[in-house]
């Protein structure tokens, strides 16, 4: 009986540790980066065009505009991907955009809110971008759950980064 005890104690434990985690921890955030043997402007223009994404997103089926703005910042669009076989529809804002230096996507779905924050930064004929994401859950059970997933977040931003930098050095 003791044994049950302790078993119980400490799966009541976990339990709890697992449930606060989505209280304690809001937002995941992590930073990726790669560095691309072509020009800044040519890296920019692939990350930036949203027709282009295909090319270097595999899991985008597709992207259709619903506003978009001539200085681009505030144009959005409706992505639909495909993630093991299932489909997931968002909403893409663009919310900052400086040519050559900076895009800031932010992508709303029925599970998270996630914001992808690219700079730019030359280096002769090479380029450097850092990736800055942050995720917010739209739910309590995955909020407890995404910190957990930190780390595959952060691995497939660098697969999607290093699929950009393969297309690109073709």
């Amino acid at each position: 009986m003791k044994t049950i005890k302790i078993i119980l104690g400490i799966v009541s434990a976990l339990v709890i540790m697992f449930l606060l985690t989505g209280v304690v921890i809001t937002e995941v955030t992590y930073t990726a980066e790669i560095e691309i043997d072509k020009p800044i402007n040519e890296v920019f223009e692939n990350v930036a065009n949203v027709d282009l994404m295909k090319n270097w997103l595999p899991d985008i089926k597709s992207i259709e505009p619903i506003e978009e703005k001539s200085e681009m910042v505030g144009s959005t669009y409706t992505v639909v991907a495909v993630n093991n076989g299932q489909e997931m529809k968002m909403i893409q804002k663009i919310t900052a955009y400086i040519p050559n230096q900076k895009i800031t996507y932010k992508f709303d779905s029925d599970q998270m809110i996630k914001t992808d924050d690219f700079n730019f930064i030359a280096n002769g004929n090479k380029t450097k971008i850092v990736q800055n994401c942050s995720i917010n859950s739209k739910s309590y059970m995955t909020a407890c759950l995404f910190p957990y997933f930190k780390g595959t977040f952060k691995e497939l931003s660098l697969g999607y980064m290093n699929q950009l930098k393969t297309t690109l050095e073709k």
